[in-house]
């Protein structure tokens, strides 16, 4: 595997050109919800050699799923904080994270998974810790991904780290 990353040219994302994404083979790591993995989008010089398994110096940009994911729960700021979780009639997950981290992306998919299975017994939102840093240091986020459970404006349970579903699932179950 390390030498198909070696011939590997990945030029800036602006200097490639919109193609359909063609997945990439990866083995998904134990415990997280299982998403698409990598993604190679070709560039057109180069897609005669990816569709024959033959990765040359055409250029191809990989692309991450879990990043992409993220998008499926809404976004809490320093303005929304009060009234989307503080004021909440039901328990809240809340999900301290950054686009730079990548433990953060790793976690996106499952945070995804677990507001579509609770939905309408707990809300999930996520708080970017470079948009809104008074709300992390409020709170004392020291590491992310950090995932808290709010129940009536209190803060009920905190799990730090790219956990298992099974983790968050046993957290949010005592609250519900």
């Amino acid at each position: 595997m390390a030498a198909l990353f070696e011939t590997l040219v990945l030029p800036r994302a602006s200097a490639l050109p919109s193609v359909a994404f063609s997945p990439v083979s990866i083995p998904s790591s134990g415990g997280f919800s299982n998403f698409g993995g990598l993604n190679i989008r070709p560039s057109r010089s180069s897609a005669k050699l990816i569709s024959s398994k033959k990765l040359g110096r055409g250029g191809s940009r990989i692309i991450c799923e879990a990043q992409e994911a993220a998008i499926d729960v809404a976004a809490v700021t320093d303005s929304t904080w009060e009234s989307l979780v503080l004021k909440s009639d039901s328990p809240v997950l809340v999900e301290f994270w950054a686009p730079w981290c990548g433990p953060c992306r790793m976690i996106h998919p499952v945070i995804d998974k677990l507001a579509k299975q609770y939905a309408g017994k707990l809300k999930c939102y996520k708080v970017n810790t470079d948009e809104s840093p008074s709300i992390a240091t409020q709170y004392g986020i020291r590491s992310i991904p950090t995932v808290i459970i709010f129940k009536n404006g209190e803060k009920k349970d905190a799990v730090i780290g790219a956990v298992p579903e099974s983790t968050l699932t046993t957290s949010i179950e005592k609250f519900l």
